[in-house]
């Protein structure tokens, strides 16, 4: 499965709202298995937009042909666009699935490992962090792409912002000290994303 993770700043909010309405094309497209977004918790001009293919010939077939008319509606609605693909390497917890109606709150980390650490990145995400966030109460599926460069991106989703925020406070930095998570991070970044249902594909 492929990933493609869209964040920008919009200047016209309601422009932009309109606009991503007519994503609702999307579920007629060959390979298309979801997408959703919302406002980023942090700063309220930024939008995130994940969304998700079944691989990338099916993504890149879908970008030379109906991309740019769905595009269109939101043409001057934002700037500073950043867009990321990533393939999806493994699930955190079980059976992902890129459904966005149970969840209100998206947290997104993009990770950029040091090259020599990258194997030992991989590795800790799935036997530290994984098991850690799976017995997570609030926390209903996630998952762990990788793209080119070594650069990472985990994604997980949350009932309700108190439970994520419980997890955080409790075990972050307990489980980051097990993981040494300091040695293999060249740079992290990330957001805590509010979803809008009305997004939803």
């Amino acid at each position: 499965m492929l990933v493609k993770w869209m964040r920008c700043t919009v200047v016209d909010r309601r422009g932009f709202e309109r606009g991503q309405r007519k994503w609702a094309g999307l579920p007629g497209e060959p390979g298309f298995r979801g997408q959703g977004g919302g406002w980023s918790r942090l700063r309220p001009d930024v939008a995130h937009v994940f969304a998700f293919w079944e691989s990338r010939a099916f993504y890149d077939s879908f970008m030379a042909r109906s991309h740019d008319r769905l595009a269109s509606a939101q043409s001057g609605t934002f700037k500073d666009a950043q867009v990321r693909l990533f393939d999806h390497r493994f699930d955190v917890k079980t059976g992902f699935e890129p459904r966005f109606t149970d969840a209100d709150l998206v947290r997104v980390a993009l990770c950029r490992v040091h090259e020599d650490r990258a194997e030992h990145f991989a590795l800790m995400q799935e036997k530290v962090w994984n098991p850690a966030m799976a017995g997570s109460p609030g926390m209903l599926r996630g998952m762990f792409g990788e793209a080119s460069g070594s650069e990472y991106l985990v994604l997980s989703m949350w009932r309700s912002a108190a439970e994520h925020g419980k997890y955080r406070i409790e075990r972050v930095e307990r489980l980051a000290l097990r993981a040494q998570t300091h040695s293999d991070l060249a740079a992290l970044t990330g957001d805590v994303v509010e979803l809008e249902p009305s997004w939803t594909v």
